[in-house]
């Protein structure tokens, strides 16, 4: 039995979480087809970002405890990467928040590069409801994402946001309809993934470097070698003179 959908179009590559009898919750199998399935995405031209979501009534409902087998340790560092496989790729990544995103399933969402939350979304860390302490860089992840009054009041005192207080709060990028969501998070997709996919990866991978930078000058020089490598690309030249084609060609010349 599998646990994922797969499905590729337009360069975009749409990644569902196929369980609802179980919330979609995370399990060791699912785990796996997920990262054999980045990995199989990440090594194809045609593929320029990746969505992910969940098949109805949730987006993911957390892990499955009970598949951890004789190692706890292990095992959870098995289930971690159902949701660090997104947060290492090299893809630009969508989440598409169709309901409860629960603990890992939080962590799911916060793993990807933008979140957009349907009407029925939900977003509850819920780890200390339940007797146990957050894991897998929840509190990094949540605290780096809306700050650290928000983080608090979501772990430790138990608060839920919605679609519209998450956007409020900045844990989503935009809250929409829940019959518009899965098209909008691939629109948002084909915009990354109509850009030229070597510089798309190298510009996230820039994104993830100057975090960790803080002089401007050190910023600015990490930068110059990857504009200076795009600015030599055949695709650069060629949008360049399209560019320039469709400006003469205006009668007012913009």
């Amino acid at each position: 039995m599998t646990y994922l959908d797969v499905e590729v179009a337009d360069a975009v590559a749409v990644l569902t979480l196929d369980d609802p009898p179980r919330r979609n919750a995370l399990n060791l199998t699912l785990v796996d087809e997920i990262v054999a399935a980045l990995d199989e995405i990440e090594a194809r031209d045609d593929v320029g970002a990746v969505v992910v979501t969940g098949a109805p009534p949730a987006f993911c409902a957390g892990a499955d405890l009970s598949d951890l087998g004789d190692s706890q340790r292990d095992g959870l560092n098995r289930i971690y990467q159902g949701f660090l496989r997104f947060s290492r790729s090299p893809l630009p990544t969508v989440a598409a928040v169709n309901g409860a995103a629960v603990g890992a399933g939080m962590n799911l969402a916060l793993a990807c590069d933008v979140r957009l939350a349907g009407a029925s979304a939900r977003f509850d860390t819920r780890f200390l409801q339940l007797g146990i302490h957050p894991g897998g860089g929840h509190t990094w992840m949540l605290r780096r994402a809306v700050g650290p009054q928000a983080a608090a009041a979501m772990v430790l005192f138990g608060e839920v946001l919605d679609a519209h207080e998450a956007e409020r709060a900045g844990l989503v990028w935009r809250a929409v309809p829940d019959d518009e969501l899965r098209d909008a998070a691939v629109a948002l997709a084909a915009r990354a993934a109509s850009v030229p996919h070597e510089l798309l990866r190298r510009t996230k991978a820039t994104l993830a470097d100057v975090a960790t930078i803080d002089d401007h000058d050190v910023a600015v020089a990490r930068e110059l070698e990857t504009q200076v490598w795009s600015i030599g690309q055949p695709e650069f030249a060629e949008r360049l003179r399209r560019l320039q084609a469709r400006i003469t060609s205006r009668p007012d010349g913009e």
